[in-house]
């Protein structure tokens, strides 16, 4: 009878650590999936991601409903992220500030002119950027090695 009982308490201490790891492959899915959602700041959507093949996948397709792709890299070609983004309409006005989760940030702008201030390690570059309604405008922000 107690050999019965070990047997039953194995079988319920695998089940229970197979529950765990079925939960927490969902929680990573979950999160790699949410990494690349669409957020709103001010109503102006943005996103950013772009930390692996996979996220990049996602944020190609998400491609066509922005307007303006900012990419953060090293000189040396290493992709950044946790990169501080501000933008700023012709007027001065700013409309988005946050931060880039990866290397890539989408965002979808009204046509006009805009300034983008872009920092990394205390370090920051700005660019005059004419966006386009209809197009995608990529911009390269390259910071030297650290």
């Amino acid at each position: 009878m107690k050999w019965i009982f070990s047997m039953n308490n194995k079988s319920l201490a695998m089940s229970f650590a197979a529950i765990l790891l079925a939960s927490a492959s969902l929680v990573s899915v979950a999160n790699a999936a949410g990494e690349e959602m669409v957020q709103t700041s001010g109503g102006v959507p943005y996103v950013s991601g772009g930390v692996g093949t996979e996220s990049i996948d996602r944020l190609n397709t998400l491609a066509s409903q922005f307007n303006l792709k900012l990419v953060f890299a090293l000189q040396a070609g290493d992709y950044l992220s946790g990169i501080s983004v501000a933008i700023a309409d012709s007027a001065g006005r700013k409309l988005l500030d946050t931060t880039s989760k990866g290397p890539w940030f989408m965002t979808r702008l009204p046509a006009g002119n805009y300034q983008v201030v872009a920092s990394f390690a205390g370090k920051a570059q700005t660019r005059q950027i004419a966006v386009v309604a209809a197009k995608l405008t990529t911009v390269d922000f390259r910071w030297a090695s650290e």
